[in-house]
C-alpha cells in the first residue's frame, strides 16, 4: 500500500468516526424537544451568551498577543487574525496540536517577523497552552473520579496526560534546539561530498544552524519572562475557563437544569473536551461532543439538556471562530512563507 493510499484510508476512517459519533449523539435526545428548549431561551440570555463568547475569543487573541508582543510591536487585530486562522487550520487536521504546526507560517505572514522568531513564539504558545490545559483538566478529572466509570476515566486520563507530555516536550525541545547542531553539522559534511548538488545542499543545512541558534535564543528569552506567562494565563483563563463556564451555566439555568457545584463546571468542561488532542477525528469533531455528553450525563445532566448545550458551546467557541478564520486565511501572503 502506498503512503498516499494509507493516508487517504486514515482520513476516511477519521471522518467515519466523526460521522458515527454524531449519529450516536442524534439517538440520545429528541431533536424537536431540543429545538423547543433553545427557542425558549430568553433574549437576555442569548445576548449574555454571545457577549461572553466574544470575550472568550478576545481572551484567545490576547494569549497570542502575549507571546508575540515581546518580539515586535503588533496590533491586537493582528493577534486576533492569527488566532482565527490557526483555529481554521485546526479543524482541517486530526488534532488540536497538529493544527498548530501551521502557526509559524501564519505568524510570519501576519507580522513579517523572521521565521525563527515565529517558530519560537508559536512553540511557546502551544507549550504553555498544553501545560495550562493539562493542569485544568487534571483538576476536573480528580473531581470526576467518584462519578465516572473506570474505562472512561482511563480514556480521559490518557488524553489529559498527553497535554503534559506535549507541553513539556515542546518547552524542553525549544530550550535545547542547539543540540541538533552536531547532527546538522555531520549531515552538512556528508552532503558536501555529493557530486554537483552537494555544496548547495550543505549550504542549506548550514543555514539550519543559524535557524536553531536564533530560534533557541528567542525561545529562551520568551520563556524567561514572567510577564509572558502571566498575560498568557489571563487570556487562557478568559477563553477556556470563564467564557465556557458562564456560557454553559447560563444555558443550563435557562433549560431549568441545576449543576452543583457551579464553580467546578469549567473544570468538568476542560476534561470533557480534552480528547481533542487525540488524533481521532479532524478537529475532534463528533468524538468531542460525544465524550462531553457522556461526561455530563454521568454527572447527572439529562442527555436531552446537555447535547444541545454542548453543540451550542462548541459552535460558539470552536466552529464559528474557525469559519471566521477562513476569510483571513485566503488573504495570507503565501510568498512570505517561502521567502529567505
Amino acid at each position: 500500500m502506498t503512503s498516499r493510499a494509507r493516508d487517504l484510508g486514515i482520513t476516511v476512517a477519521q471522518y467515519g468516526i466523526a460521522v458515527a459519533a454524531l449519529a450516536w449523539l442524534l439517538t440520545q435526545f429528541d431533536i424537536a424537544s431540543a429545538v423547543d428548549l433553545l427557542a425558549g431561551v430568553s433574549i437576555e440570555t442569548v445576548l449574555a451568551v454571545v457577549a461572553v463568547s466574544v470575550l472568550g475569543i478576545c481572551g484567545r487573541a490576547y494569549s497570542w498577543h502575549s507571546v508575540i508582543s515581546p518580539l515586535a510591536p503588533v496590533r491586537f487585530r493582528t493577534a486576533a487574525g492569527t488566532t482565527l486562522i490557526v483555529n481554521f487550520v485546526n479543524q482541517l487536521l486530526p488534532s488540536r496540536l497538529s493544527g498548530r504546526l501551521a502557526a509559524p507560517f501564519v505568524l510570519r505572514s501576519q507580522t513579517g517577523m523572521a521565521y525563527s522568531d515565529a517558530a519560537a513564539a508559536s512553540a511557546l504558545h502551544t507549550g504553555i497552552f498544553a501545560l495550562y490545559y493539562g493542569i485544568g483538566a487534571t483538576a476536573g478529572l480528580v473531581l470526576a473520579i467518584p462519578l465516572l466509570r473506570v474505562e472512561f476515566l482511563a480514556l480521559l486520563a490518557l488524553a489529559t496526560s498527553l497535554y503534559f507530555v506535549a507541553g513539556l516536550a515542546i518547552l524542553l525541545g525549544g530550550l535545547n534546539l542547539s543540540y541538533l547542531d552536531r547532527l546538522i553539522g555531520w549531515l552538512s559534511g556528508v552532503a558536501a561530498g555529493i557530486p554537483r548538488i552537494g555544496e548547495r545542499v550543505a549550504a542549506r543545512l548550514d543555514g539550519l544552524l543559524e535557524f536553531t541558534d536564533s530560534s533557541t535564543t528567542t525561545f529562551r528569552t520568551l520563556v524567561g519572562e514572567p510577564g509572558v506567562w502571566l498575560r498568557y494565563a489571563v487570556g487562557w483563563t478568559v477563553d477556556l475557563v470563564i467564557a465556557p463556564g458562564v456560557r454553559v451555566g447560563l444555558l443550563l439555568g435557562s433549560f431549568g437544569a441545576t449543576f452543583e457545584p457551579l464553580v467546578a463546571l469549567p473544570l468538568y468542561l476542560l476534561v470533557a473536551y480534552s480528547v481533542t488532542l487525540l488524533p481521532l477525528t479532524p478537529g475532534g469533531i463528533g468524538i468531542t461532543e460525544a465524550t462531553a455528553t457522556a461526561v455530563f450525563v454521568a454527572l447527572g445532566i439529562p442527555a436531552a439538556v446537555i447535547v444541545p448545550i454542548v453543540f451550542v458551546d462548541r459552535f460558539l467557541s470552536i466552529y464559528l471562530p474557525s469559519l471566521a478564520g477562513w476569510y483571513p486565511s485566503v488573504r495570507l501572503d503565501l510568498s512570505s512563507l517561502t521567502a529567505e
